[in-house]
């Protein structure tokens, strides 16, 4: 019999590493193949990795939570001959040798990286009074929900809870403990819907699982106090993502504990990075007046469908950019990039061809790729490609930014929270809503008057009624 090594495959998505969230096979366990090994978090879903041998598990290289670059070792299996093996020569659609060449690789921009947009706001199933008490109700950027739906990925068994990867990474991020969720689904899978109601209930938190004695605890183990557990002299032997902490007390010059950053998160602080020494990024600020509108505005809808007329108006801003060329493409459809903010990190699904929905299909679009998002069920291929971006922080606090253009785009918009200012009128002053708006684009694409009268298209349409 002889070993082989797995090497962590390219997981369609051109990133360069993935977060292991948990292992289905252990060491002397015998792996099949095409069933999963791991489940791996990447920027932008958790993603079942199935096994291309089949054999005894040797060695795992690494542990939930560790980062694998792609093309790493990730597992060594003993191949038993007797059990369907694959041919050398077929096809998987992945591939398992070691990691390429720093020659070949590209950047994450490249790669088609959007960042995130963060998608909240009135799905029609909140009360009038409710809707009433926000303001901003329907806004791009806000809080998150998850959605009911259980989405077809194969359910895995592991310490006996039946789940999917989604379901799996909720519960991880809501510190829900999968042993105590009493499931619903069919032959008794455990579901999201099952663990936003437990989370809501408070009835199976990570930590109310019986503790073993303490004489039965592996050696080295240590319990880890919640934040708001501890006071200001506590410490403890881990840091709250349960890493080791340094040894020696800290010092004026170094505070805190330093922890690596996973997935989304990972990813963003790439793109930002490679962003900044890209982009030659001019801001244009101003206030769109609202004190027109009629009741019933659906703030998100309206912000789209300036940027759409903005976008034929002044197609400049609705571009793509090549840097290395100087070559720019001018798109006849407006594809949004929707910015939508999670505890994870930044998303950017596509909001595609914004120029032909209607109001209640730009709508029902936007209550789709927040759920998708808030799952972590949405492909890959929803978070890149789109022509210009919208970021709406205002839900939460701010009135001007300089939101960050990432290429290919050349432009993106950014809304922030309203507020109400004395305009002059015809015989006095008035009290007007406005909302703040931002414009950052690629100075090397586009000219100052290209903005200018794209934000002024986006102002007038705004000042409509409906």
């Amino acid at each position: 019999m002889s070993n082989k090594t797995f090497h962590l495959p390219d997981l369609g998505e051109g990133l360069p590493d993935a977060t292991i969230v948990e292992w289905f096979v252990k060491p002397g366990d015998i792996a099949r193949l095409d069933e999963p090994l791991v489940s791996m978090e990447t920027a932008k879903a958790v993603v079942e990795v199935p096994s291309p041998f089949s054999g005894k598990v040797v060695r795992q290289h690494g542990k939930a939570g560790d980062v694998i670059e792609t093309g790493a070792a990730l597992i060594e299996i003993e191949i038993d001959p007797s059990l369907p093996q694959r041919a050398d020569a077929e096809a998987t659609g992945h591939h398992h040798g070691p990691p390429p060449s720093s020659k070949g690789k590209t950047s994450d921009a490249a790669a088609g990286y959007s960042h995130p947009v963060a998608a909240s706001g009135d799905d029609g199933e909140t009360s009038k009074q409710e809707r009433a008490g926000r303001a901003d109700s329907g806004t791009v950027v806000g809080a998150m929900e998850a959605g009911d739906h259980l989405h077809t990925e194969q359910v895995s068994t592991v310490a006996g809870v039946k789940a999917v990867p989604a379901v799996r990474a909720l519960a991880k991020k809501l510190g829900i403990n999968l042993g105590r969720v009493r499931p619903s689904g069919a032959d008794g899978v455990v579901t999201l819907k099952d663990v936003k109601g437990a989370a809501e209930a408070g009835t199976a938190k990570a930590g109310q699982a019986p503790s073993p004695p303490p004489a039965a605890r592996p050696a080295g183990a240590a319990a880890v106090a919640t934040p708001a557990a501890r006071s200001g002299s506590e410490r403890t032997a881990l840091s709250a993502s349960g890493q080791p902490m340094r040894t020696t007390p800290p010092t004026i010059a170094a505070s805190g504990q330093p922890e690596q950053l996973k997935g989304v998160r990972r990813n963003m602080a790439r793109v930002m990075a490679a962003t900044h020494s890209q982009v030659v990024p001019t801001t244009l600020c101003d206030d769109a007046d609202i004190h027109a509108w009629v009741p019933g505005n659906d703030i998100t809808v309206r912000l789209i469908r300036s940027l759409v007329r903005a976008c034929q108006a002044v197609p400049a801003l609705n571009a793509w950019f090549d840097g290395e060329t100087l070559t720019r493409t001018l798109h006849p459809h407006v594809d949004i990039g929707i910015a939508v903010d999670t505890d994870d990190g930044l998303f950017v699904p596509a909001l595609r061809n914004a120029d032909v929905l209607d109001a209640n299909g730009i709508r029902q679009a936007i209550n789709r790729l927040r759920d998708q998002v808030s799952n972590r069920s949405i492909p890959a291929e929803e978070l890149k490609g789109y022509t210009i971006s919208l970021s709406n922080f205002g839900v939460f606090a701010g009135r001007y930014a300089t939101p960050v253009v990432v290429p290919p785009t050349v432009a993106i918009v950014a809304a922030g929270k309203g507020r109400h200012q004395m305009t002059p009128v015809m015989g006095g002053f008035e009290s007007h809503k406005v909302i703040p708006l931002s414009l950052t684009f690629d100075h090397r694409v586009a000219t100052g008057g290209e903005a200018a009268r794209f934000l002024k298209v986006m102002l007038d349409d705004l000042a409509r009624p409906t």
